[in-house]
């Protein structure tokens, strides 16, 4: 479950279940975790094998000759967008991290790599990687017949959102300049879309232009990269939706699930939609989209993922792919990063356009709205909710978090959560440690001194 690592490390979601596998996965949502953990050392060992698969593509595609550059450089650009998205995970989780830029074939070659180099060099890396296939023109634009590969927009998208984060994380006085890079990439990635305005797309999954309508996922224009899934596969299908599917339930899949789901949905995430239960004057319909209560079980669970085919069938092969990039979250970043630079008219501009698809009123009106206005007074905090609600189980909230507050201010921000809406973990246990996690024990151990661990584990 690559939600244990980002969606139940927020305030969206988490484990119904302390015991369960010696209660390793618990730790993430309860902001325990121990260098030892197993589930830690096998995310980290899953990121740094994708790391050094894309430089054994990258070695290969440089030591063959092509009878074309552009091809070469396609494939290059690839590997390198690949290896991009990786090391962005590895850096926002862990920070400074060890840089391995070459195909490492042998235990000396690892050895010398074993060691953490600081987190503006990874960023550094991570730059040049996307940069390659915008630059060289190397990728292909975003066409049905090749989803699940690198494309010219998804690559814009993805440096507009790493040059946000750097301009929150880096110390390095560049905050305006890493701001204003964010803004001309996310526009470019913008100015690519081969839709009108977003409310053109529906929202709804059962909705046959729905983004995530498991019947549209190659033709959606909204979906800029996703991890491709096959429904009915005993190997290559998606088990999200059986997973986030409780007992008695039929509202994701045609499999009979049994007892709790695997990830439950917090009452502090159902108390941030705007809904007439939550005291507003309209209704959201991005919350039935995603988030429904089973009775039986007594828990809120995740709907946003369906798959009621008949190939799926009652196995739950189900063929719903990974987004991993959409254009709702890189509006979303535009305005967010017009906020930042107090351009506010144009960030509401943009704020509106994922609000109209939802059906909800546009911010100049909400903002004067008392249960609104109580619970997020800055535009800052209006942007953030709608991150929240428009991309909740999408793995992004956690990194959400870590960009629009600072340490301090995000132990504030938790701690003054209710307990009672938080599940079964203790949201005290929060604290400035719980910002990056620990280097898994056997990585440190390699290398104490150059495998350095974290603050406070």
């Amino acid at each position: 479950g690559s939600t244990a690592y980002t969606e139940e490390r927020s305030d969206n979601a988490g484990r119904w279940d302390n015991q369960s596998a010696a209660g390793e996965p618990f730790q993430f949502t309860d902001f325990s975790l121990l260098p030892s953990n197993t589930y830690l050392k096998s995310h980290w060992n899953a990121m740094f094998t994708t790391i050094n698969n894309a430089n054994f593509a990258i070695k290969g595609a440089e030591s063959i000759s092509f009878d074309e550059e552009a091809q070469k450089n396609e494939y290059l650009a690839e590997a390198k967008f690949v290896r991009a998205l990786a090391y962005f995970d590895v850096v926002r989780k862990w920070g400074d991290a060890p840089l391995v830029t070459q195909y490492l074939s042998t235990p000396d070659e690892i050895t010398a790599n074993t060691h953490r180099v600081d987190k503006s060099q990874v960023y550094a890396l991570i730059v040049e990687d996307l940069k390659f296939g915008l630059d060289k023109n190397a990728l292909p634009n975003c066409t049905e017949a090749e989803r699940g590969r690198a494309n010219k927009a998804a690559a814009a998208g993805l440096l507009g959102k790493v040059y946000l984060t750097m301009a929150h994380v880096l110390e390095d006085g560049k905050r305006n300049e890493y701001l204003n890079n964010a803004k001309t990439y996310l526009e470019q990635c913008y100015e690519m879309r081969s839709f009108g305005e977003l409310r053109e797309i529906s929202f709804d999954p059962e909705a046959l232009n729905g983004v995530f309508n498991v019947n549209n996922k190659t033709a959606c224009p909204e979906i800029l990269f996703q991890i491709v899934y096959k429904q009915g596969d005993k190997d290559y299908h998606s088990s999200i939706a059986k997973d986030t599917q409780p007992g008695g339930e039929t509202t994701n899949s045609l499999y009979a699930t049994q007892g709790v789901p695997m990830l439950k949905v917090t009452p502090d995430l159902v108390k941030e939609f705007e809904t007439s239960d939550n005291g507003y004057g309209w209704t959201d319909a991005r919350y039935a989209y995603s988030v429904g209560h089973s009775d039986s079980q007594n828990c809120y669970y995740v709907t946003k993922y369906r798959d009621k085919s008949d190939a799926a069938g009652t196995l739950g092969y189900g063929g719903n792919d990974w987004i991993v990039l959409r254009y709702a979250d890189v509006i979303l970043m535009l305005a967010e990063v017009y906020e930042e630079l107090d351009d506010t008219d144009v960030a509401i501009s943009y704020l509106n356009k994922v609000r109209a698809r939802a059906g909800v009123p546009d911010y100049e009106v909400v903002k004067n709205d008392p249960v609104y206005s109580h619970k997020f007074p800055t535009l800052k905090l209006a942007i953030l909710h709608e991150r929240r609600v428009e991309l909740a189980f999408e793995n992004q909230r956690w990194y959400d978090l870590l960009r629009f507050f600072t340490p301090s201010e995000l132990v504030e921000y938790m701690h003054a959560k209710n307990q009672d809406d938080y599940n079964e973990s203790n949201l005290q246990n929060f604290t400035e440690t719980d910002i990056y996690y620990p280097i898994p024990y056997d990585e440190w151990l390699l290398n104490p001194e150059g495998m350095y661990q974290n603050e406070g584990y």
